[in-house]
């Protein structure tokens, strides 16, 4: 959520800038600005909605400089407004800032600086920031000319509780960007005599081959030329410059209408990236790595911890089924945002994995950090190499799903749960699963990407049924054992992009209180693809059909439900490890042609953000 872009150099900085803002917009935002720095004067235009409603304001008076920031914001403190809009500027008109995170204490903060004669023109915490800093600058006068805008920053941030990602220019200083981060990521890129700043290495636009991710609290001076790095007690860093991968980073369209379905169809390419070199040569089991572990390690562990959050979560939920199933361990999955605040009693042979797609997620990040804290060993499963979690984990496992640029998350939830299902085969075949259902697993998992391929044909198909379902209000989703995860996933969808209420129930509890809900204008989605309790399944859509309910069936039995469901979307035959994957595709297209039909940007729904980076 929110995105930021700094730029300086000898080139124009606003297209760069402007561009910049049009990468991130993926990430989330209700408002965009900009403040450039031209022969000591701040230029600042900034305006509530999409970047093209900024881009067109400044095309009426263009700018030109050669150092400048932007931001995209989403809204946490003050409403969605030209004046809460980034970048802010100090009350003495000397410093510019742009801020992701949130200042926890900003109350206080701006009590002390009213006091102290600063004005504010904005209902936000990142105002509060921009006067401390320059309070700081003209408090303090005892340091060097050339070091007085970072110490600047620096002791402004010392009295800073929350989190922040922040680049902040002057007109005290107009060769120099100081970028600061904790808790919200921020990336330095290098150019060709130019330097640039972002929350997001697709923010550079393809103008920089090398980057420098900060670490929390870490303060940037960035020049046209060089970069200096000092921690917030004032020591020097040393870092390292890493090449970015432009090929991994891609993020076109590809001539998709839209990045959802583009990166639903990238699914079969997704799951073949996640298998790719962790199957065994005797092909009976995983070969995991990145974990750190070795076989003796694995066998001495008595418990699970997953924790995510959102699409994550229900992939742990997956997780703890496959688990518990095939490797016979105990699994218990938690909300990342509820982790640290629970006094969770954990025994001592316990190992944590956080997933994350972004590996950003401040919820999780901070789970990694509970968890690391009471001395456990945390692993991860993101799709973000050189992420904070990735970073800061013990081991873990890359997804290398490729870009995911659509807020509702599609291929990265599916190659997430089978990075799941990898771990279940490698621990399982440490304990009790033999050679033979090993051997199984591993040739259903082989098969996955052209049984996911099968199934997108029905595309147009679950376009017909989307139509006749888009403007019901209410949706149930249910399942069973394994399935229900996948029918919260699909009722999350639902409500991520085409706004309808939608609620998932294990199918047995629908008796229990929600059949109170079935009417003929609350279709039912059911997922059926679980053999063994197919006809308990069958039982609950008959008690849907008599209350004149509408049903939808996913289901790999389609004859069960001749008669009985209004839709049938037929699955292929499969190995139960792998129909929750195969399971989730339908569920994505059914979401997606709901909300087309609705008139709903399925790429950037309301109020949702792709990387949640605040609590």
């Amino acid at each position: 959520m929110c995105g930021i872009t700094g730029y300086i150099g000898k080139r124009d900085a606003t297209p760069i800038l402007i561009e910049g803002l049009k990468k991130l917009e993926y990430r989330g935002y209700d408002s965009a600005g900009i403040a450039l720095l031209d022969n000591g004067k701040m230029n600042v235009c900034k305006k509530k909605g999409r970047v093209d409603v900024l881009a067109e304001e400044i095309s009426k008076k263009p700018f030109k400089a050669n150092l400048g920031i932007s931001h995209t914001r989403w809204a946490t403190h003050g409403g969605v407004t030209d004046a809460n809009a980034h970048p802010h500027v100090s009350s003495d008109g000397k410093f510019a800032l742009v801020h992701n995170g949130i200042v926890e204490n900003f109350e206080s903060i701006k009590t002390f600086l009213t006091k102290k004669g600063y004005t504010f023109k904005s209902q936000t915490d990142s105002e509060a920031l921009v006067n401390l800093i320059a309070y700081h600058y003209d408090f303090r006068t005892d340091e060097s000319l050339e070091n007085r805008f970072l110490e600047a920053v620096r002791k402004a941030l010392i009295h800073v509780e929350g989190t922040y990602g922040i680049a902040v220019i002057s007109k005290e200083k107009p060769d120099e960007i100081v970028a600061a981060r904790k808790g919200s990521p921020l990336l330095i890129g290098i150019g060709k005599n130019e330097r640039l700043v972002s929350s997001d290495v697709l923010g550079f636009a393809g103008r920089a081959n090398n980057v420098i991710y900060l670490d929390d609290g870490q303060i940037a001076s960035i020049t046209i030329d060089n970069c200096d790095i000092i921690s917030i007690g004032n020591k020097p860093i040393e870092y390292k410059v890493k090449e970015i991968d432009w090929e991994l980073e891609n993020a076109d369209l590809a001539g998709a209408k839209h990045y959802m379905q583009k990166e639903i169809y990238e699914q079969p390419k997704a799951i073949e990236n996640a298998i790719r070199g962790r199957i065994s040569d005797d092909a009976s089991t995983a070969i995991l790595h990145g974990l750190n572990m070795t076989a003796q390690e694995m066998r001495q562990v008595d418990r699970i911890i997953f924790c995510a959050c959102g699409t994550a979560w229900h992939a742990c939920l997956v997780a703890e089924q496959l688990i518990e199933k095939y490797a016979r361990i105990p699994v218990e999955v938690e909300y990342a945002s509820e982790f640290r605040y629970r006094n969770t009693p954990i025994e001592k042979n316990t190992l944590v994995f956080v997933l994350s797609q972004s590996g950003e997620t401040i919820d999780t990040l901070e789970a990694l950090r509970e968890s690391q804290r009471k001395g456990f060993k945390t692993l991860a499963i993101t799709n973000a190499i050189a992420s904070t979690i990735s970073r800061e984990s013990d081991g873990g496992l890359y997804q290398y799903a490729g870009k995911e640029v659509g807020v509702a998350s599609t291929k990265a939830f599916t190659s997430q749960v089978v990075i799941c299902l990898l771990i279940a085969l490698h621990i399982g075949r440490m304990r009790d699963l033999s050679y033979t259902a090993g051997k199984e697993i591993v040739e259903a998992i082989k098969k996955l990407p052209n049984l996911v391929e099968e199934t997108l044909q029905q595309a147009k198909h679950i376009e017909e049924i989307a139509k006749k379902y888009a403007f019901n209000e209410d949706f149930l989703f249910l399942g069973r054992l394994d399935e229900f995860p996948i029918a919260l996933e699909g009722a999350l969808k639902l409500k991520e992009i085409s706004y309808i209420h939608a609620e998932a129930y294990p199918a047995g509890e629908m008796k229990h209180g929600p059949i109170a809900l079935i009417c003929p204008e609350c279709p039912s989605v059911i997922f059926a693809n679980a053999e063994d309790v197919l006809s308990k399944v069958v039982s609950n859509a008959q008690e849907i059909k008599a209350r004149k309910g509408k049903i939808i069936a996913i289901t790999s039995f389609p004859e069960a439900f001749e008669g009985l469901a209004d839709d049938i979307i037929q699955l292929p035959k499969m190995h139960d490890c792998v129909r929750t994957i195969v399971a989730t595709v339908p569920a994505q297209l059914l979401a997606y042609y709901i909300a087309l039909e609705r008139g709903c940007d399925v790429d950037k729904p309301r109020n949702l953000a792709k990387a949640v980076t605040v609590e």
